[in-house]
């Protein structure tokens, strides 16, 4: 839909922030603070989160119980200061409390590599561990050569790559490391290009190696910050380095925070699953309803060059397993028209999990999307150039991330792609077919149209349950399960790749991959059971479901096969715990409908028990593999 775009913020929101700040009032009112922070320019955004840095995290904690909170630990080599503010406002931006804790100056080896130190003593779910160039070029002799910065640059690569081993070996979080920027002044200093071409290349091959850290450790994650540079983020600021040691300047922190910011999005369990779009002034430009298919701006021209350029960012998303969305006011069957007859058009119909093209509120469609696609509003990403559009949304729908373009299509890529919002960890085989997947499960619904009951339905469904040890090839999977799961999920417990590998080689632990299919295909993977023995009693530690496989009787037949697989191997008993959160309430009556008595609470969770008299059978509707049985059995 056609309409100005945003303004830039005026400072109402940040003068609305050190209102809050003054009276006290950021703790009770922080579910609100990310809408303030929207829109704010970088350098109001540095300076809310100076504001919000200054409230403790347990006075917010206490006021918004259920706000999450995120432990992130940073060690380096100059001053970092910079980097808690930032970070602060970006986790902010999503409804998180950043809970800091900053190592001493330039003590990044010990900081890693001591499992009693303060680093490691915080546990944090993220460990920043940021490096400069000054590390290397104050080791090098005076005068220097391109081969006196290679030598000194392999052997910081080799620390790194021990540290982050050691790391891994005693730590619960993630490391996050970034490449090295190699600014101009010292380039500069070599006067012949053949060696600054010989500089920069071993730089790169430095970088690449430092970059190639994760690709052998599921606990590492190395953010590239040339892209950052590159789009003209200073990389040095020499008043700053000679006189304050921060070798690294503001904006570059800032932009590494909220590259680090969609991390902690993950780690918290936030991700977005869904790009709805918008289709006039958004993805072609006129009216449909007005300038016909031949009228619309798509291909041709230069506004119709961009256009069709944007498509192609948002058919690559959907092509890395998010799932695109139309919501526009126009008429359904005009849009399907242009998506279909238009010789420019890039996406097309087949694209889309769900196309609603219809006159009503915008909020209303996104709500009833999200309904048909049993996921929450706050998973949706919605695009559009309309000020009063997202205006509207954000009103009425503060949970989804909004995202204004304006009348230049030539900015619609910068502006998605700058909040990140699918970033994630890894891609699995699941992620590249979700968009198949959910499409598949539409016409589920449309499926089940035809029958007098849902007993009938599921019948003819033909639903088939796989339940496995989870092998090396699930692990990353099952974690992302952990991660993103939110309406199936007993304890909410977040769990990275590593922490899975770890429990999967347990000989007292099982970890289950829960897989689905049907009349129309695979499902995939769709949950993941989290079990640990201690002596005849198995603990139930977690049980996690899709939402787009709820209500087929895989979760009772999941826990039935579970509880026979103890029983058969000598368990008293199998106990296990509910923990509430405003997602997974559908869970509250699970265990106890399943022969689970409560025994108790515990921080703020329900205890049950099952003694295994009576256990329910497996629906008669589905057919059950349980080929893990034996393989686990084996290892007790």
């Amino acid at each position: 839909m056609n309409g100005s775009a945003l303004p830039h913020p005026d400072g109402a929101s940040l003068d609305r922030l050190r209102e809050l700040h003054r009276s006290g009032r950021i703790p009770a009112d922080y579910p609100q603070i990310a809408g303030l922070l929207a829109d704010l320019p970088d350098e109001d955004l540095i300076r809310a989160g100076r504001l919000l840095a200054q409230v403790p995290v347990e006075a917010v904690t206490a006021a918004a119980p259920g706000t999450p909170v995120v432990s992130v630990a940073i060690t380096g080599h100059g001053t970092l200061a910079a980097l808690v503010p930032a970070l602060t406002a970006q986790l902010a931006r999503h409804g998180l409390l950043l809970r800091a804790t900053v190592t001493d100056h330039d003590s990044w080896v010990f900081a890693l590599s001591d499992p009693g130190g303060e680093l490691h003593a915080a546990d944090p779910d993220l460990a920043l561990c940021l490096l400069d160039a000054t590390l290397v070029f104050d080791e090098v002799p005076v005068p220097w050569q391109p081969a006196d910065v290679q030598r000194v640059l392999e052997e910081k690569i080799a620390l790194l790559e021990a540290l982050s081993t050691r790391f891994a070996e005693h730590a619960r979080g993630t490391l996050v490391l970034a490449t090295l920027p190699l600014p101009r002044r010292y380039t500069a200093q070599l006067i012949d290009h053949r060696s600054r071409a010989r500089l920069g290349a071993l730089w790169r091959e430095a970088n690449a190696r430092l970059l190639r850290i994760a690709e052998g450790s599921p606990r590492v994650v190395v953010i590239d910050l040339d892209p950052l540079v590159a789009e003209g983020v200073a990389a040095h600021d020499a008043r700053l380095s000679s006189y304050a040691k921060a070798h690294l300047p503001d904006a570059l922190l800032a932009a590494f925070a909220a590259e680090v910011g969609q991390l902690a999005v993950q780690a918290a369990g936030r991700g977005r699953k869904c790009l709805v779009l918008d289709l006039d002034g958004t993805l072609w430009g006129g009216i449909l309803a007005e300038d016909g298919v031949e009228g619309i701006e798509i291909g041709e021209g230069y506004r119709g060059e961009a256009f069709a350029s944007f498509q192609r960012v948002v058919k690559q998303l959907g092509s890395q397993g998010v799932l695109l969305a139309v919501a526009s006011k126009n008429d359904l069957d005009a849009v399907r028209a242009a998506l279909a007859g238009h010789p420019g058009m890039v996406l097309r119909e087949d694209d889309f999990v769900r196309i609603v093209a219809n006159w009503q509120p915008k909020p209303h469609n996104l709500r009833a999307l999200a309904a048909e696609l049993n996921i929450g509003v706050d998973s949706l990403v919605f695009v559009d150039d309309s000020a009063a559009e997202i205006g509207m949304v954000r009103a009425t729908l503060p949970q989804v991330a909004t995202v204004p373009v304006g009348a230049d299509p030539a900015g619609h890529t910068g502006a998605l792609l700058r909040g990140g919002w699918f970033d994630t960890r890894e891609l699995t085989a699941e992620d590249r077919a979700r968009g198949g997947m959910y499409r598949t499960e539409l016409a589920r619904t449309d499926f089940q149209q035809g029958f007098d009951s849902v007993e009938e339905y599921l019948r003819a469904l033909g639903v088939v349950v796989r339940l496995t040890e989870a092998a090396a090839a699930d692990v990353p999977r099952v974690a992302q399960i952990t991660l993103r799961t939110n309406q199936f999920n007993l304890t909410t417990q977040r769990l990275q790749p590593a922490e899975v590998a770890a429990l999967a080689e347990d000989r007292d632990a099982l970890v289950l991959a829960i897989g689905a299919a049907d009349r129309f295909g695979s499902n995939g993977t769709v949950g993941a059971v989290f079990a640990h023995w201690e002596g005849t009693v198995l603990h139930l530690d977690n049980m996690l479901l899709s939402c787009r496989v709820f209500g087929r009787g895989i979760e009772q037949a999941t826990l039935s096969t579970l509880l026979r697989h103890a029983a058969g191997h000598g368990a008293t008993a199998v106990v296990g715990r509910y923990a509430p959160t405003r997602k997974n309430a559908k869970l509250r009556d699970f265990l106890p409908a399943n022969g689970f008595t409560v025994t108790g609470e515990q921080a703020g969770a329900t205890l049950y028990r099952h003694d295994l008299v009576s256990i329910a059978a497996v629906p008669g509707h589905l057919t059950l593999d349980a080929g893990f049985a034996q393989t686990v059995g084996a290892r007790r």
